[in-house]
């Protein structure tokens, strides 16, 4: 997958991520308001920490309790409910198979949409096949077929690639938006976004970041 294509806001998540539901809504809406297409991406964000030698944001005690804190403000802020999911961290692999699923573009992304809704505002455990073939078959889809495609190997491989391409594109966690060429991360880099597609970015279109690069570490931390 490439994310170079200027009618579209590419979307990177994982259903791990509270942030990436908050910014999963706020997202949808902004592409709306500048008339682009949203492009939900599917990606691992388990693998891209193992690219990059990190541990996850839930796995450093503080910054967890830091963080609970700060998505129920904002989810407050969005009049979006949500509430605790049923294990975190958890095994998102299969729900993230089926959100690659070869559906109708509007299909999938009711699937999708009922999937985070199912993990951060309903407290379901979507690491279950039974739970995945419930919400399936709520939004009226057929839940047997999209079971039987999610075990094949076109499905693993999808993911597989969309994993590859996203680190590729320099995209280092989860949410990531990819629009009109540049990268955005996190729910809070939403607002520079929005700057950006409006033509208000401080930076202009063309930021000189040379100088930058020459900068040398004179010290690193070891792994």
């Amino acid at each position: 997958m490439i994310f170079t294509d200027r009618t579209r806001l590419h979307f990177l998540f994982d259903f791990i991520s509270h942030n990436a539901y908050l910014a999963w809504h706020r997202a949808r809406q902004i592409a709306r308001m500048h008339s682009l297409e949203f492009e939900p991406v599917p990606v691992v964000f388990g693998a891209m920490l193992s690219a990059y030698g990190q541990i996850g944001p839930a796995e450093v005690p503080p910054k967890s309790a830091w963080m609970l804190r700060d998505v129920l403000r904002k989810a407050a802020d969005l009049n979006l409910p949500i509430a605790p999911p049923h294990s975190h961290p958890f095994k998102s692999l299969l729900p993230l198979r089926w959100a690659c699923c070869a559906l109708e573009p509007s299909a999938r992304l009711r699937l999708i949409d009922a999937l985070w809704n199912a993990t951060w505002a309903q407290g379901r455990e979507v690491s279950n096949p039974a739970v995945l073939r419930e919400v399936a078959a709520e939004q009226g889809l057929d839940a047997e077929a999209l079971e039987r495609e999610t075990a094949g190997e076109a499905v693993k491989q999808q993911l597989r690639a969309n994993t590859d391409a996203a680190l590729a594109a320099g995209a280092f966690g989860v949410p990531t938006v990819f629009v009109r060429g540049q990268l955005f991360w996190g729910y809070d880099d939403l607002g520079a976004m929005t700057r950006f597609l409006e033509g208000r970015d401080p930076l202009g279109d063309a930021p000189d970041f040379s100088a930058w690069s020459n900068v040398k570490p004179t010290v690193q931390r070891r792994r």
